[in-house]
């Protein structure tokens, strides 16, 4: 039986609000693909220079023996967005700590780090659930007392 060569990959996700992106980077020739789509067709356009942020902080040197494919599900247009350019960021870093070195993994985890912490970190806060006596989690009804 023929010996299969393991590609070198790592497969990480993004979280935003219910929004969650699985970012799957393995060694090629720099493609970015976004649920099969390239990166430079993502919709909405205002939010698109959100996920290019990633690339434009890190250059694109650092992506061009890479190919990241995500997959993404779940949310609205702008937690995607926020979810998508988190599994890009968090897939590069661990793709250098496993296949490259750990300096050039510190570097580029400082580089992100420094411009905007939910690059790397999700953001715990969640919609509070509705409760009765009221039209959401805190407001209540008005109250008369005739």
């Amino acid at each position: 039986m023929a010996e299969s060569k393991q590609v070198p990959s790592v497969q990480v996700f993004g979280r935003k609000k219910t929004a969650v992106a699985v970012a799957h980077c393995k060694k090629g020739r720099g493609l970015i693909k976004i649920n099969g789509m390239p990166i430079e067709l993502l919709q909405p356009e205002a939010l698109r220079y959100k996920v290019f942020e990633p690339m434009l902080l890190l250059g694109n040197e650092r992506f061009k023996d890479v190919d990241i494919r995500v997959r993404v599900k779940g949310g609205g247009h702008t937690a995607q967005v926020y979810a998508i350019r988190q599994a890009i960021a968090k897939s590069l870093i661990a793709y250098y700590q496993k296949f490259v070195d750990e300096t050039s993994k510190k570097e580029i985890k400082d580089i992100l780090l420094s411009y905007d912490r939910n690059l790397l970190v999700a953001d715990p806060r969640r919609c509070e659930p509705k409760k009765f006596g009221g039209r959401g989690a805190r407001s209540r009804f008005q109250k008369s007392y005739r």
